[in-house]
């Protein structure tokens, strides 16, 4: 190690990111407290001690009409970073995730000398493979959050570290389904269903009918059947309960403002969109079906870019259908309600599905922010 302090230059570009900045600064003080942190800061990763030159906000930009407005921007902050952590030599610099802005920016830093690491692969494995070329060529090593991600950087000899899930750190191997349930009011023994139809506009456009209209159907099998339906933010629940309104006005169900991981703990069985949410389901260890749907071109444009079998992570994770996905023209009501009638009911299919979420859980639950340290101090060495 350095005999001098450590100086650790970081840029995070969205919350998802601060969060990791400030456990990864919060494992790094523990063993070296005097560590200086600079660069581009979230509130967390400020309140851990990290010196901002600029707010995470000026990154956190989204859209291409968005983007293209803010390019110049974004350029000049990028060259003033350039400048200043090449004059500055920090021992190690970290671009967490925002890999449009960071992978050129390590890619310089690197040209100077400076040790550089990108911290959350983007999916290079799903799509525009030939990214991996340029992340190779621009840092020293990547940390992967999925084991997944680790072999496929191994292929290309590009130097990478599979570090584990933070989120899977977060969560319990056992979570408290009691103590989701009484918080939601939600009664032990009846069974629950939760909706979860995207966090974005057009997935809750898309989405929302069918899976009303599979809540109808199941509870025609289950009269009881309790439903919650977790919404990001008021746009979304406003938008979902117009749908609502169209499609099963008079469809009784719990709608929550946030609170999704609660609801997945608190439920039998989920019907979501995929991405993370597929993943936090798993770790809530509550069966679930992946429904989606997209506009017919970018479906078709989707199926010639991604190179894997499966859409969602338990799956990817699993490297088989461990959860059903029912895309596209397969995403309709009779064929989600199907799917999800074995999940619902106890029985087999419902016990293997849980023990394989467990094992998958302690294979990517490795304590994240420490094992990000650990690499971080090593390229110091």
């Amino acid at each position: 190690m350095p005999k001098h302090p450590l100086t650790i230059a970081l840029v995070a570009g969205e919350t998802s990111g601060d969060i990791l900045g400030a456990g990864l600064i919060r494992a790094l003080k523990e063993k070296h407290p005097d560590t200086r942190f600079v660069g581009v800061a979230g509130p967390l990763m400020q309140a851990e001690g990290c010196e901002a030159w600029y707010e995470m906000e000026e990154l956190a930009v989204m859209g291409i009409v968005e983007v293209l407005g803010r390019l110049p921007r974004l350029l000049k902050i990028r060259r003033d970073l350039t400048q200043r952590f090449t004059a500055l030599k920090p021992d190690v610099f970290v671009g967490i995730d925002a890999p449009d802005f960071n992978i050129t920016l390590e890619g310089r830093l690197k040209q100077q000398g400076i040790r550089t690491i990108h911290y959350v692969s983007p999916s290079v494995w799903a799509w525009r493979q030939k990214r991996v070329f340029k992340i190779g060529r621009a840092t020293d090593l990547v940390l992967a959050f999925l084991p997944f991600e680790k072999a496929f950087y191994d292929r290309f000899n590009v130097p990478c570290r599979f570090i584990g899930h933070t989120m899977a750190d977060a969560m319990p191997i056992q979570p408290d389904k009691r103590a989701a349930r009484q918080a939601l009011g939600i009664a032990e023994g009846t069974p629950c269903l939760a909706l979860l139809p995207g966090s974005r506009s057009a997935e809750v456009e898309m989405l929302s009918a069918d899976f009303l209209k599979t809540a109808v159907l199941l509870r025609q099998k289950w009269p009881e059947l309790e439903i919650v339906v977790p919404l990001v933010n008021p746009r979304r629940r406003e938008q979902f309960e117009k749908i609502k309104a169209e499609v099963a006005p008079d469809l009784p169900m719990h709608l929550l403002d946030g609170k999704g991981r609660q609801a997945m703990i608190a439920s039998d069985a989920a019907l979501l969109a995929s991405g993370t949410a597929a993943l936090e389901c798993m770790l809530a260890k509550c069966p679930m079906v992946v429904g989606y749907r997209m506009k017919p071109f970018t479906f078709w444009l989707a199926k010639r870019l991604v190179k894997t079998d499966y859409v969602s992570l338990p799956n990817l994770l699993a490297g088989r259908e461990l959860v059903k996905e029912l895309l596209q023209d397969e995403c309709q009501p009779e064929r989600l309600a199907a799917a999800l009638e074995p999940l619902l009911a106890e029985g087999e299919t419902r016990s293997q599905l849980l023990a394989t979420f467990t094992e998958l859980h302690h294979q990517i639950r490795w304590n994240a922010d420490e094992q990000a340290a650990a690499a971080v101090l090593e390229l110091c060495r």
